[in-house]
């Protein structure tokens, strides 16, 4: 392959008002991941802001779209078109619902299991077949919506453990893109102790 680039894009909602908001665990961890890299964000024409470098050696593109959540899926695409890439080389980070806080799911392909930011990315690229990172976020309390539960900030006994998690998150993120998806499952697919 003539460029060997990934395109890492951490999905959430723009603007300060809503950027601790467990919705927003997908940029939480993008931030971390350009921290490594020791890159900063610029605007980009795909209407994503972008930081470009090398992660775990690797060539990245990392993009926080410049859309909200349900509509996300545009710039994305569009980022992927810019650089001829196949979905097969981009990784969405987001959070979960089902999967407790802290813990980290990877998979490749498959449903949106509700969740309309990766329902806009699937619409937009025409395809299923990218990888995802997925950050768990648990259930909402008693019969809260799950609507109202993702736009509320963590919790501050969370809040302690955000750093860690979204450390963790993003060690499964460079795995997935230097070891392949089948051993980053087997290190990270436990839940953290």
């Amino acid at each position: 392959m003539a460029d060997e680039r990934w395109i890492i894009a951490g999905l959430g909602n723009p603007g300060p008002a809503y950027a601790g908001n467990r919705h927003n665990a997908g940029q939480m961890v993008l931030a971390s991941l350009s921290e490594r890299m020791g890159a900063r964000f610029k605007a980009h024409r795909t209407r994503n802001d972008i930081a470009e470098g090398r992660l775990a050696g690797q060539p990245v593109t990392l993009a926080r779209p410049q859309a909200y959540m349900n509509l996300s899926g545009g710039p994305v695409a569009a980022l992927v078109a810019f650089y001829k890439l196949p979905a097969q080389r981009l990784v969405v980070l987001h959070d979960e619902l089902d999967i407790p806080f802290g813990s980290v799911r990877l998979k490749f392909g498959g449903g949106d299991n509700g969740h309309n930011g990766l329902r806009s990315v699937t619409a937009s690229l025409g395809t299923r077949d990218y990888y995802r990172v997925r950050f768990g976020i648990g259930r909402p309390p008693g019969r809260m919506d799950p609507a109202t539960f993702v736009l509320r900030d963590f919790t501050p006994a969370e809040r302690g453990e955000l750093p860690f998690a979204i450390d963790r998150c993003a060690d499964a993120t460079e795995a997935v893109i230097t070891k392949g998806l089948t051993e980053a499952q087997n290190t990270y697919h436990t839940d953290p102790v």
